[in-house]
């Protein structure tokens, strides 16, 4: 595939502009290589076929430069239905399974990779992908840990890959309008921001009745898996042996070996802080991104971070936190705004109302999925800001799938490239270690490092199970 660099356009320089220019030539300066003809199809292989692996592969499956070859998966069932999807779109067998992604990625005809795997999995898969220069569809959160994410920020820059993820609200009509009225500073000069995120845990796959009613004879009533601890009778019943068609071995993967609980492995491995983040980390990269984009933070951060939660039990089978609330701060030294901007996440409370709110000197916007509101009615007219009001044009996208496929092309970067995903989930990574140590943390922007707080620090990365590395 051949790459070639590409340049963007800029509104009028600010310091603030010329800090985020320098660092936006570094993300858009590609070494040029072979690519896709106009007349040949980008081959694509998707790996992980859970909650978004199948809507991404049949939005791919939809675009006609576009062909599945491969399909991944370490659960059999899952892996059939993958490639059963793919064969029936096509009408052939042409489509290959595979239980290790190490062999679908050492194909030479794979142009690209989608990947939806738990979080746990992301920086191990990713970096690999990256460095067989596979352009990646990656989901979010970037990765489970910081420190993950700035690896694959590097793997991807190393290699020279097109990168898109999965924070696909960018590419929906009121997201984008709400984020240029406030990039064109019709609410003025932005004071402070809401992101309001789900709290608690929710059972996607449905399997919590099962073990609810295994556990229903037992004396002391379980309301939740929340409840459940090592050394008690409802324990016990909730740990079994793998299924037959799930290689668990492999499933865990990188992470501390755990036995197997069915209600913490399927979809609901978000609330297991062993394998996911819980709803902060699931959703900050959504909301989280919209405010930072709105913002023009897309490579920046906050300087300080101070975060209060409510967890279960430690070791309790589900252990992330229920409730939440973070206050960031970006110093004006850093942004360039003239005064600081206070930014507040919260979740599990009535506090925060769901979604996006920035809040300036002189109005306001709210954004949320299917949601407008705004302190002018007249900006809630219509799908987009009228053309005589975008002085700043963000990047549009009708469809983020189309959008990567586009980008692999051209080799103009995605709408949401590897820096931005890793700079709109560190408000949270940074707000749960915030949580976990029980104090403020200071946050160097630009080194990228918690300043005289060596137990946070820690909490950047995670240990590895062996073999497992990082490409």
């Amino acid at each position: 595939m051949k790459r070639f660099s590409t340049g963007s356009s800029a509104p009028p320089f600010t310091r603030r502009d010329f800090v985020k220019a320098a660092a936006a030539a570094a993300l858009l300066s590609r070494t040029a290589w072979a690519r896709p003809s106009a007349s040949n199809r980008i081959t694509l292989g998707v790996i992980g076929w859970g909650m978004m692996g199948p809507a991404n592969t049949k939005a791919f499956l939809e675009q006609a430069d576009c062909q599945v070859v491969a399909a991944c998966d370490i659960h059999t069932a899952h892996l059939q239905a993958a490639v059963d999807t793919v064969n029936a779109k096509y009408g052939n067998t042409a489509c290959k399974a595979y239980h290790d992604y190490r062999e679908l990625l050492a194909r030479d005809d794979i142009d690209a990779i989608m990947i939806a795997v738990p979080d746990h999995w992301h920086a191990v898969i990713a970096t690999e992908a990256a460095a067989r220069k596979k352009d990646i569809y990656g989901e979010k959160p970037l990765a489970k840990t910081v420190a993950e994410q700035q690896a694959i920020v590097k793997a991807v820059q190393k290699h020279n890959v097109i990168w898109q993820t999965g924070s696909w609200q960018r590419s929906v009509p009121n997201f984008h309008k709400a984020a240029e009225i406030v990039r064109n500073g019709l609410i003025g000069t932005v004071t402070h921001v809401e992101v309001g995120l789900p709290g608690g845990h929710h059972d996607f796959p449905g399997t919590v009745p099962a073990l609810m009613q295994r556990l229903a004879t037992l004396p002391d009533k379980i309301a939740s898996p929340a409840d459940i601890v090592p050394g008690s009778a409802a324990w016990d019943l909730a740990v079994t042996p793998p299924p037959a068609e799930l290689d668990y071995e492999t499933w865990i993967g990188p992470s501390k070996m755990e036995p197997y609980i069915d209600v913490r492995v399927y979809q609901n491995w978000r609330w297991n802080s062993n394998t996911g983040g819980g709803q902060l980390l699931d959703w900050i990269g959504h909301h989280g991104d919209i405010a930072h984009w709105g913002l023009g933070f897309d490579l920046s951060g906050p300087s300080e971070i101070e975060g209060h939660g409510q967890f279960p039990a430690a070791n309790a089978v589900w252990n992330t936190a229920t409730k939440y609330d973070i206050e960031c701060t970006y110093r004006k030294e850093v942004t360039g705004y003239a005064g600081d901007v206070h930014l507040t996440i919260a979740g599990g409370s009535g506090a925060i109302n769901m979604g996006t709110k920035w809040i300036g000197t002189e109005g306001w916007v709210w954004v949320d999925r299917g949601g407008f509101d705004a302190s002018n009615p007249d900006w809630a007219k219509g799908d987009s800001l009228s053309e005589e009001l975008r002085k700043v044009k963000l990047i549009e996208s009708t469809e983020h799938r189309r959008n990567f496929l586009d980008s692999v092309k051209s080799r103009k970067p995605t709408i949401t490239p590897v820096e931005v995903a890793h700079h709109s989930t560190l408000p949270g990574h940074l707000g749960l270690i915030s949580m976990l140590v029980g104090r403020k943390l200071h946050w160097d922007v630009k080194q990228e490092k918690i300043l005289n707080d060596p137990q946070a620090s820690e909490l950047l990365s995670r240990p590895y199970r062996a073999p497992y590395k990082l490409a």
